[in-house]
């Protein structure tokens, strides 16, 4: 044993570790770039004794073989995989120097354990002892500090140090690309080709996965034609990198070239060809690709499954779905949990529902992933109570939903109106801190738009730090979808400062357009959705002509109509309910007709529409025609809509009795729209007995109604009631119910005057109370003399009078005629129904002046030319 004892620094010298390489049998060794360990010489014990004699020495200093024997030590911990211990060792003497290898030994250690405090320790020692940092202990340098999660440091030193191996190139790329910072990958790329150093397989498959996620196609080609020079034309990982590569771009046919002159395909590459079909939503070429590989010997691995039962879900074949679950099942792979997540999402994609909750139950572990499927799929079917009780169990047996969960579920909620479980959900995310996600935020804007809470979603429009298109178009069609087209156009116009309306956009838009007869800015988007190419956008044509509908502009939507070379259903629709509301019935029974001679079968909206037209033209006949087909020829069973558009048209052509006869005997409960329809029906012939009881069935149903209580005192005081009129109102005002106040809009210069009656804040109003007391003398020097009962009050005529002349919808038709240039139609729209002595000054108005109007009100249009109006009485 060594016997260490105190003599003076100037009696021993001991000579640097690389000195003199003949007194020290461990030398430097290369370590291989795979960063395994290296080998070294058998352990030499710590209780052997030298066979040289060697002088006293000081305690702080070591002799040659004690530094063997303590690297000896090191390597010998080293694998064994104690760090601490090793640690330990490095710290007891921090000045020796040790072998380069050891030190390397020593990092990859630190790597493998994820210890980037003892790997700084290393780096500090190796400083402290300058010793000079060469190719191959930076690269472990690197190595550690990258794989310890320090990127940064680990790029430092690479930039210091001078290496040509190709690996830690590959390395430090792949490592940017992993975390998503590819540009940084492709500038490794490009300083290596300068540096002359030569790319390998490796370095081809990385960065042309970097060039197609930043769309970096030249650049990508120009790597194409360099790995050719090089000879990796016939290499399986690079050409299976081009073909992802050439699929991004959607060339489809140069990946397709790529595979086919590929000589030995591997499962990778027929993967990357099936997975390059589904992204690009050729699924059917991906299923026949998929077949030949199995026709070929190729067995498929759990990565062509997986794509495989993707492409299956997209485009809903079942059949083939299930074969290759069956195909799954022999080939063991049931208990890959992304397998039976994509299943999950095939079988609920593909309409069956019940499989699967078969391959959910029969999981042995769920992830985030499989319930957010399965709350999917009940979403997808319509069963939202079970989708929102499924987020409610997730949340219970401790899975933490997702971004991807919480929109799911908030879609569930929209659709299904469920305010105050959209509000708890809205609770959770706050709590985990999730508001400040956009796909979040938009789905919420979404979710309390449909649940008629605009307030909130304009509260979390407001306080988004950051907007896409996204969440600029759902609160615009928040806004149309809650009939506050005002403010889905403030909005519109907004919104083009940031961004440019996209099909979406204008799909949300032109609802409020036609909310408002805004036919000006209508026509407007008309000439963007032209000049931006949207025209072959289905929904976009369907939204314009029913634009131009609401708008009162019936030719230019049947001229519209015409140009759509593939109309569908909602086409159809949307044209029959169009001439319904302008009160042309013949027109819409023969639109009806052409629809199903072209084939498309009608579905219960069209019914609907049809049953509206006859109803609003007073063609009993045909109206009872239509039903009976919808019943026994489309079996097609009448929902409540149905039956209140057949009480409707037995109502206005006078059949009051066989009305209520016919409600008496309906299958399903009638609901107070239906009473509401016989209700109208008995202010139109006056029957006020019948109207008291439908009424109060109305009022048990629809106790917060104010329009029904409105309904029946207008009926009380056009029979001059006026003891129910004031009973009524006090009624009303019992209840608190507040009346929504009658009030007409006209588009004036593209933009939408709102006037109320009874106001005098309205743009001339003393140049329209001239022309309307003009209007008013000469219609009754032509023998026309007001109707007093449609001013709805208890006094004196001249009262009665003066209330008459201040009706919302005279004002707006005034305001048409003084501000519109002659030849231009007057449209006018009112909120309520137009009274019949408005009715009468319109038609009036239209032969005095020589003006055409068109007025909406909330149950027609009713077009006025030449004293003449298109209702002919039916309204």
């Amino acid at each position: 044993m060594l016997i260490l004892t105190r003599v003076k620094a100037a009696n021993f010298c001991v000579c640097p570790p690389h000195e003199n390489p003949t007194q020290h049998p461990i030398t430097h060794k290369d370590v291989n770039i795979s960063f395994k360990p290296s080998s070294k010489p058998p352990l030499i014990s710590s209780n052997s004794t030298s066979s040289t004699t060697r002088g006293p020495i000081l305690f702080n200093q070591r002799t040659n073989l004690q530094i063997t024997q303590h690297e000896n030590k090191i390597l010998s911990f080293c694998e064994m995989g104690s760090l601490r211990n090793v640690m330990d060792l490095l710290c007891k003497y921090p000045e020796t120097r040790l072998e380069l290898s050891t030190y390397c030994s020593v990092l990859q250690l630190c790597a493998d354990t994820k210890s980037i405090k003892d790997g700084r320790k290393v780096h500090s020692l190796l400083s402290s002892n300058g010793i000079k940092i060469d190719s191959v202990l930076g690269s472990k340098l690197v190595f550690m500090y990258v794989t310890c999660g320090d990127l940064e440091s680990g790029k430092r030193i690479f930039d210091e140090i001078v290496n040509e191996k190709v690996f830690l190139w590959n390395f430090l790329m792949n490592e940017y690309a992993k975390i998503g910072n590819y540009r940084e990958s492709i500038s490794l790329y490009i300083k290596m080709r300068k540096l002359g150093i030569k790319a390998n397989s490796h370095t081809f498959s990385c960065v042309l996965k970097c060039f197609a996620t930043v769309r970096a196609f030249s650049e990508g080609e120009t790597a194409h034609g360099y790995l050719l020079k090089l000879g990796f034309a016939s290499q399986n990982t690079v050409v299976n990198s081009l073909v992802t590569f050439y699929f991004r771009f959607k060339r489809i046919d140069r990946a397709r070239k790529l595979f086919d002159e590929l000589v030995e395909r591997d499962v990778i590459s027929w993967n990357s060809m099936i997975s390059g079909y589904v992204s690009n939503n050729l699924c059917r070429k991906a299923l026949e690709l998929f077949e030949e590989m199995l026709r070929r010997g190729v067995s498929a691995d759990l990565a062509t499954i997986i794509c495989v039962s993707s492409a299956c879900a997209n485009i809903g074949t079942l059949f083939f779905g299930r074969a290759i679950h069956a195909y799954a099942l022999k080939s063991h792979f049931e208990n890959k949990i992304t397998l039976n997540n994509t299943l999950l999402d095939m079988y609920s994609k593909c309409g069956d529902l019940n499989g699967a909750i078969r391959v959910f139950d029969n999981m042995t572990e769920r992830t985030v992933v499989s319930w957010t499927s399965m709350i999917a799929g009940f979403t997808r079917e319509g069963l939202y109570d079970k989708a929102i009780k499924s987020f409610r169990e997730m949340k219970r047996v401790g899975i933490k939903p997702d971004i991807f969960t919480i929109t799911t579920i908030l879609h569930a909620c929209a659709c299904n109106g469920s305010l105050e479980d959209g509000k708890i959900i809205h609770n959770y995310i706050r709590e985990n801190n999730m508001q400040s996600n956009l796909y979040v935020c938009n789905s919420l804007i979404d979710m309390y738009s449909k649940c008629g809470c605009i307030e909130e979603a304009h509260s979390v429009f407001t306080k988004m730090a950051i907007r896409d298109i996204v969440s600029w178009n759902s609160m615009i069609g928040g806004y149309s979808k809650n009939s506050l087209s005002n403010e889905a156009l403030f909005l519109f116009v907004k919104m083009q400062t940031k961004y440019r309306p996209d099909n979406r956009t204008v799909a949300c838009v032109l609802p409020a357009c036609a909310s408002l007869s805004a036919l000006d800015k209508g026509r407007e988007l008309h000439g963007y959705v032209l000049r931006n190419g949207l025209f072959s956008d289905q929904y976009i044509i369907n939204a314009l002509v029913d634009m131009y509908v609401k708008c009162g502009a019936l030719v230019l939507a049947r001229l519209l109509f015409d140009r759509i070379t593939r109309k569908d259903l909602i086409s159809w629709t949307v044209m029959i309910a169009g001439y319904g509301m302008h009160g042309f019935g013949k027109e819409a029974i023969t639109a009806f007709g052409d629809m199903l001679k072209e084939g498309i079968e009608p579905d219960e909206i069209s019914f609907i529409s049809v049953l509206y037209a006859c109803s609003h033209s007073g063609l009993l006949d045909e109206g009872w025609k239509f039903f009976n087909i919808m019943r026994n020829e489309c079996n097609i069973q009448p929902n409540l809509e149905h039956y209140a558009c057949i009480v409707d048209l037995l109502s206005r052509t006078g059949k009051l009795s066989k009305a209520y006869k016919f409600i008496k005997a309906m299958p399903i409960e009638p609901d107070g729209t239906i009473w509401g329809a016989l209700l109208c029906g008995c202010r139109i012939y006056h029957d006020v007995k019948l109207a008291e009881t439908v009424a109060e069935k109305i009022f048990e149903l629809e106790p917060g109604n104010t329009g029904y209580y409105v309904l029946l005192a207008n009926i009380y005081a056009e029979a001059e009631k006026w003891e129910e009129v004031k009973k009524l109102r006090e009624r009303i005002c019992h209840r608190r119910l507040k009346k929504n106040p009658g009030c007409s809009w006209i588009e004036i210069k593209g933009k939408v005057v709102i006037l109320f009656a009874g106001e005098r804040s309205y743009p001339k109003a003393k140049e329209i109370d001239k022309l309307l007391k003009k209007v008013r003398m000469r219609m009754k020097e032509e023998g026309y003399f007001p109707n007093m009962k449609y001013a709805m009050i208890n006094a004196g005529e001249m009262e009665k009078e003066a209330a008459l002349c201040g009706h919302s919808e005279k004002l707006a038709m005034g305001l048409g005629v003084l501000s519109l240039p002659h030849g231009k139609i007057i449209r006018v729209t009112k909120n309520l129904r137009v009274c019949g002595d408005c009715h009468e000054t319109a038609k009036f108005m239209s032969k005095m002046l020589g003006r055409e109007i068109v007025m909406r009100d909330s149950n027609r249009f009713h077009h006025f030319r030449d004293g003449l109006c298109s209702c002919r009485g039916y309204w």
